[in-house]
């Protein structure tokens, strides 16, 4: 796959205002280089990548399958986004590298996996310090049998994955599209019918998957609770250096988060939700360009995304001051009712929407003890009218792992439909928003936002907070912050 990558540059990772060396300082550079091999072992988490594509041959029998991981994005020009691995190759494979291929091919029993990648530079050729790809500009790659052992999986040369592709069988090879776009190109669709834009056979691969991810194992368990407990740091963090009686931007409350997220995971998993005031009413508020106010509510949904890329998200609301107001701690009340309500229901066997409608109805009898639903409970629940999810929209929560959305491409009928299982994750936030410019609501209440947001692990004897480690009920809040603030800041370590 002799291309640029998308940033621009040259077929050879050159760039055009790259320097003319003369032949004298290339020569130069091509001696005098110590080589070492890097220290590495298979990961503690092998058997388990093992494990996921032996399921995933099991279920495609006699064909190809292809999974890419994709090539970075571009930012700007020619610079790229930070890489982060596509989330099926990562769950199959651990390799975070980018442009890497997987490739299952059938051998009677099972399949071959062969993962492609691209090796380390030789320092028989001028890669290593003339092109992007070199390890002079980007840092030390593995070699193939270096990665190949820390994997536990076979590896190849990503110069010959062209040759394998040309070499696929249309009709009996599946690929992840939408990833790499010379992989989708390189192999074509076999058949016409299309769901949701994929071809089917390719969409049914993307199902497989998903539907695999439903249920965490051990491990998989295990990093989300250390995402978890860093995400948890960092709101103790933000909570430490948030003043009560002054304005500060939610700009800096996002930052000191995604300090947390850098020093602790990889990053954080998805752009955080610092909304002060009003912007809590706004359910993706990402601008985050507001300010704090002493009386006011601070939603703030965030979570940090570990190393092994799997991913926390919490929301926890604030009062800036440190305490809520009666009327600002009655809408908080019943939130947190609807969420504690909804945990309580959960167990293996209990349908998706059984939460759902759990949640629902505790926000509906809060509105209307508010005096805000028009018609009753009932009425307002019924289907054909739903009048309370003017101030809900979204739903009580989804699954969660190595997405924040996890299992998305997973069907219906096993997941929105479906009913819970013993190791799935998921989360449960109902929340409650009142617009500004709402005139069916009272002033006092208008730009008042509030969500409450944990993750919750699904076992044989039912439901456990993973994020307890946050207080949630109102009081219990009002103390954390003080304690938060009595300790003071601090820098990760």
């Amino acid at each position: 796959m002799n291309e640029a990558r998308a940033t621009g540059g040259q077929p050879d990772g050159t760039e055009s205002h790259d320097p003319d060396f003369p032949e004298r300082f290339l020569a130069f550079m091509r001696d005098g280089w110590r080589d070492s091999e890097l220290p590495v072992g298979p990961r503690p988490e092998v058997p388990n990548h093992a494990k996921r594509r032996a399921a995933l041959s099991a279920t495609f029998p006699g064909e190809t399958l292809v999974i890419p991981t994709g090539p970075e994005k571009v930012r700007a020009n020619d610079t790229a986004y930070p890489f982060r691995p596509g989330s099926d190759f990562a769950y199959l494979t651990g390799d975070h590298d980018p442009d890497s291929v997987l490739v299952m091919r059938p051998n009677g029993s099972g399949h071959d996996a062969v993962l492609y990648m691209r090796p380390r530079s030789s320092r028989t050729t001028d890669e290593f310090f003339r092109s992007r790809h070199g390890e002079l500009w980007v840092g030390r790659r593995h070699t193939l049998k270096e990665k190949a052992t820390e994997l536990g999986v076979e590896t190849a040369d990503l110069a010959g994955l062209d040759a394998t592709l040309a070499d696929l069988a249309p009709g009996r090879t599946r690929v992840l599209r939408g990833f790499d776009r010379r992989v989708d190109a390189a192999v074509r669709p076999h058949d016409g019918a299309r769901e949701q834009g994929q071809p089917g056979r390719d969409r049914e691969l993307a199902i497989a998957i998903s539907e695999l991810k439903l249920v965490k194992d051990e491990w998989e368990i295990a990093q989300l609770q250390d995402a978890i407990d860093a995400t948890v740091r960092g709101f103790e963090d933000v909570a430490r250096i948030l003043p009560a009686d002054r304005v500060v931007s939610e700009r800096l409350l996002e930052g000191v988060f995604a300090l947390r997220a850098r020093h602790d995971g990889n990053d954080v998993g998805y752009g955080s939700i610092v909304g002060a005031g009003e912007h809590a009413t706004i359910l993706h508020w990402v601008h985050n360009h507001g300010t704090t106010r002493p009386g006011e509510l601070l939603l703030m949904d965030m979570g940090v995304e570990n190393r092994n890329l799997y991913t926390a998200d919490v929301t926890r609301v604030l009062p800036v001051d440190g305490r809520f107001t009666a009327l600002q701690r009655q809408v908080y009340d019943i939130v947190y009712a609807s969420q504690q309500a909804g945990i309580e229901v959960i167990r293996p066997g209990v349908a998706f929407q059984e939460v759902h409608l759990t949640c629902m109805r505790v926000l509906a009898e809060g509105l209307a003890d508010l005096g805000l639903l028009p018609v009753g409970v009932d009425e307002a629940m019924d289907p054909a009218s739903s009048v309370y999810r003017r101030w809900t929209l979204h739903g009580f929560g989804h699954m969660l792992g190595i997405d924040v959305h996890d299992c998305s491409n997973a069907r219906k009928e096993l997941y929105k439909d479906g009913t819970l299982g013993e190791g799935y994750v998921l989360t449960v936030e109902p929340g409650l928003y009142f617009q500004p410019e709402d005139d069916l609501v009272p002033e006092e209440l208008r730009g008042v936002g509030v969500r409450i947001e944990d993750d919750i692990l699904v076992t044989s004897s039912g439901a456990v907070n993973l994020s307890a480690g946050l207080p949630r009920a109102a009081d219990e809040v009002e103390t954390w912050l003080a304690a938060q603030r009595e300790a003071g800041p601090r820098l990760p370590g």
